[in-house]
């Protein structure tokens, strides 16, 4: 591998990197020192003020044991997409955020508050395997047979009514996985 692509590799792991140690760092003040107070600003449907959310709510946590379930998808899935270049990854995570976000505001149940980066997550996973679909590149096909034998039971995610898990955000995350994967070919 040359010098400069080596580079990249190193320099986008590290930025995923400290992606996810600001996630947890945020997540032990909110736990330790402001008693999950951070949460009230998740995306809360069809208020104003959840709006906000919708940029805020992928840092914010329910607990160490969600993040925890967070952590290993969100690296691995993000340095697949990172890997591929820097603007696909701000473009998927920001249309992924925006998708995801916008959809559980529209339609998720009055009086909630949603949390957590597995809207992004699913961001991720729908872009990378759409893109093999879209690309048709020997590269992308096998990237999405990896990210499914990986992550491939992710899609049970999308089931509706399952307690306490956004599975709006899921779905919506996903959609704007897919629609970044269609950009982005589109614009070839």
């Amino acid at each position: 591998m040359p010098a400069k692509p080596r580079q990249y590799l190193w320099r986008s792991l590290l930025f995923l990197a400290g992606i996810i140690v600001f996630l947890w760092v945020v997540e032990i003040v909110d736990q330790f020192f402001l008693h999950q107070s951070l949460n009230r600003f998740g995306i809360v449907p069809r208020k104003w003020i959840g709006l906000r959310g919708i940029a805020l709510s992928p840092f914010l946590h329910g607990s160490f044991t969600h993040l925890a379930a967070n952590t290993v998808p969100l690296f691995v899935l993000g340095a697949m997409v990172l890997l591929r270049s820097t603007r696909n990854f701000v473009g998927v995570t920001f249309l992924a955020m925006l998708v995801g976000g916008l959809g559980v505001w529209l339609f998720g149940a009055s009086g909630s508050c949603h949390i957590g980066a597995s809207g992004v997550i699913f961001g991720y996973f729908g872009f990378l395997i759409a893109a093999a679909w879209f690309e048709r590149s020997f590269l992308s096909i096998i990237t999405a047979l990896v990210v499914i034998l990986l992550y491939g039971g992710l899609i049970w995610g999308v089931r509706p009514f399952q307690g306490h898990v956004s599975w709006l955000g899921h779905l919506f995350g996903l959609v704007g996985g897919v629609g970044a994967a269609y950009l982005r070919a589109d614009s070839k």
